[in-house]
């Protein structure tokens, strides 16, 4: 991902159903318990982590059992102390106390437990990246060092793979396209790392890469999921067994094969964003520099604010924006606000005046003095004239011809800055050529800065050749006029 574009926006739910969310996830709930359980006798290593014969207390503590029991306290620890619900007091003499942050989980705000569980999320995310510990076990060289080489482990590639696959599930997560609170398959997570955009058919080089990527991103999500980022679901054991037994070449493969559905996705991991992960990756895209809006951040904000933030906005979230952005305001204030933040001839302002006619699709009659104050406007009076006819007023003055085609254009040039060449303004400007037989003769004299371009656009994007060269000519001349 760019950190020049903004991101899709997202929306969020309420802080306080959010921090109920963190308060309730396994692995701070189990941090909290040890923080709580912590005494004057309880001893930490140079690394801050428990003193190994103190891990079957702290499991016994979170009523675990069994043989990874030690792993999973070791691993509360790591994170109470991370999240300050810890304080080591005496680095030399390994002595503990109770951290500030413990008194916010029951005492905060909404926003403080967020901020502990982000810092939980932080120390998650880290250990995900870390090999299996009994290949950390085996690197150990003469000297106690880890030879990393003979991991085959990159730290900073593996946090930036990790980094990179998060970013992908965001992004699909928010996207009007994707899956939205879906799950994603964990292979099309995987290739989307892997796979080059412009590839047609995976070699099999690159499906084995996806194939390693999908094993990688297994263990990082069950890693994950207690923290409460993710939900997931695991890829099929039968399935990698039925992988163990090919590549062993044994006489099960057969039997393996046989019990797995290869036509079944849900097979090969199945993973979902939980809205407290959409917040906590929205932390972290904010915290390293990207845009990464969320539906109301413009609530409080000008119209001005609020046209331009949602110009690159899909439509749904647009619309969702604008609402909760009107109703913290007076019908006709709001109508007369918008109509004056639509104004312009910058290369903005078509889409601008889009978004607004969309907002005042959602006023009602108390919004028409506003209207009809700018039905002499030069650059409102059309859109003005629209929204007061498809509110059934009467009295509504035709438009005349010249109105008529500049709007025309402004109407196609915000449609080209909101879509590109779709298949929607495709139809419109075929519409347009349809139903105004000089339309090409008389639109390249509209006094509109974007003529020139909304015609060439019309060119590239009409079927019929003869419209189409016409269309050419059209831009040719608009943009002579214009000295361009």
């Amino acid at each position: 991902m760019s950190d020049s574009s903004p991101l899709p926006p997202v929306r969020l739910h309420p802080e306080a159903e959010l921090a109920r969310d963190a308060l309730s996830t396994p692995l701070l709930a189990r941090a909290t318990r040890l923080a709580r359980w912590a005494g004057p006798d309880t001893r930490v290593d140079a690394g801050g982590g428990l003193v190994e014969e103190q891990l079957p207390a702290a499991a016994e503590a979170l009523g675990l059992s069994g043989d990874d029991a030690a792993a999973y306290a070791g691993e509360a620890w790591r994170v109470a102390v991370d999240a300050g619900l810890v304080e080591i007091v005496d680095e030399e003499a390994g002595t503990v106390a109770v951290g500030a942050d413990l008194a916010l989980l029951t005492g905060g705000s909404p926003q403080d437990v967020l901020g502990v569980w982000l810092a939980a999320l932080e120390t998650v995310i880290a250990d995900a990246s870390v090999p299996d510990l009994d290949d950390l076990v085996d690197a150990i060289d003469t000297g106690g060092e880890i030879d990393f080489s003979s991991l085959d482990w990159d730290p900073e590639a593996e946090a930036e793979f990790l980094d990179g696959v998060l970013g992908n599930l965001y992004l699909l997560t928010a996207s009007e396209d994707g899956p939205g609170d879906g799950p994603v398959p964990l292979p099309a997570l995987a290739a989307s790392m892997i796979v080059p955009s412009d590839m047609g058919e995976p070699t099999n080089d690159v499906l084995e890469q996806v194939s390693d990527a999908m094993m990688r991103l297994d263990d990082q999500f069950r890693v994950l999921e207690p923290v409460g980022l993710v939900e997931y679901q695991p890829v099929d054991e039968a399935l990698m067994a039925d992988v163990d037994a090919e590549a062993d070449g044994g006489e099960g493969a057969g039997d393996a094969s046989a019990a797995v559905d290869d036509t079944d996705v849900s097979r090969y991991g199945m993973v979902r964003l939980t809205p407290l992960g959409l917040y906590g990756l929205r932390s972290r895209l904010l915290e390293a520099g990207f845009e990464a809006p969320a539906v109301g951040d413009l609530a409080n904000k000008g119209a001005d604010a609020l046209l331009d933030g949602t110009a690159g906005f899909p439509q749904a979230a647009a619309q969702a924006e604008t609402e909760m952005w009107l109703t913290r305001r007076q019908p006709l204030a709001a109508a007369r606000e918008l109509l004056a933040a639509a104004r312009g001839l910058d290369a903005g302002a078509p889409l601008r005046r889009l978004r607004c006619q969309q907002a005042l699709s959602l006023l009602g009659a108390e919004a028409e003095p506003a209207l009809r104050e700018v039905l002499d406007d030069p650059e409102l009076g059309g859109l003005a004239r629209v929204w007061l006819t498809e509110a059934g007023f009467s009295d509504v003055p035709a438009p005349s011809q010249e109105l008529v085609f500049w709007l025309t254009v402004d109407t196609v040039a915000a449609q080209l800055a909101a879509e590109g060449n779709s298949d929607e303004l495709r139809a419109l400007v075929e519409g347009l050529a349809a139903q105004h037989g000089g339309f090409f003769a008389a639109a390249w004299r509209v006094d509109h800065p974007a003529t020139a371009d909304v015609l060439e656009a019309m060119g590239r994007l009409h079927p019929d050749k003869k419209i189409a060269k016409e269309a050419r000519k059209a831009a040719f001349k608009a943009r002579s006029q214009q000295g361009g």
